[in-house]
């Protein structure tokens, strides 16, 4: 039995599935730097040459790209410093409790005490091992939101590569890893974390990045499910 995959009819029609994942990888890429470290000013500079587009059909990808854009088109060379504040106010905060930043790792919300290396952790950890990855030299935990967003990033390159070489089982099965993982982790936590965000961040620019994250992945989230309910098996020939 094999199984085939082709466009959905509705949200990824005459799409160029090799495009469509390479597209997914560059946004999860894009989203994943923003949380992993402060902007520098490079960063800023590459931000303010990119053009976002003004609707996507998703009001909360169009609302995360608005404020994004807002301030981007104010920034100038001291809102490197601006970033910088804002970024520790917003995911570092003061270390009071678990209730004092929107601490970027899953584990604070979805363990009964807000704390850090709990099973999140450790589920994530599992799967990144299941899948022959490593967090690199990093030093934050594997359910901070930055890795996360980078097996996703992962997984649509893989899926990317293995179209390009025909081999559909072996992308069809990456789809179901990145559809599970949303499923399992980002969905479950993600939108509050947006919301802490909101709570938190004193700039439109860390505003947009929650509702851009929240809007990618709820929309990644449909255009898995119309990937895979598009999958047709067909018998082995005989």
């Amino acid at each position: 039995m094999t199984e085939t995959m082709t466009a959905p009819p509705e949200a990824v029609e005459e799409v160029d599935l090799v495009e469509l994942m390479n597209k997914r990888a560059q946004g999860y890429g894009m989203l994943a730097r923003l949380f992993r470290e402060e902007v520098d000013m490079a960063t800023l500079r590459e931000l303010q040459g990119m053009r976002f587009p003004q609707a996507t059909g998703n009001a909360t990808v169009d609302e995360g790209y608005h404020q994004l854009f807002d301030y981007l088109k104010r920034a100038w060379d001291d809102s490197v410093t601006e970033l910088a504040i804002d970024y520790v106010s917003t995911f570092i905060g003061h270390g009071v409790n678990g209730y004092s930043a929107a601490y970027p790792y899953e584990s604070v919300y979805t363990s009964e005490r807000r704390l850090l290396m709990q099973e999140a952790r450790a589920e994530v950890l599992a799967t990144l091992r299941e899948n022959e990855l490593k967090r690199g030299d990093w030093n934050e935990a594997e359910d901070h939101i930055a890795l996360e967003l980078e097996f996703m990033q992962r997984m649509a390159l893989r899926c990317a590569e293995a179209l390009a070489d025909n081999a559909e089982d072996e992308a069809i099965a990456y789809v179901r890893t990145s559809y599970d993982f949303l499923e399992n982790h980002l969905i479950n936590w993600v939108p509050m974390l947006v919301t802490d965000m909101r709570l938190h961040a004193r700039t439109l620019f860390y505003q947009g990045l929650g509702q851009l994250t929240l809007g990618t992945i709820q929309e990644d989230e449909a255009v898995l499910r119309e990937l895979l309910d598009s999958v047709v098996e067909e018998p082995a020939a005989a």
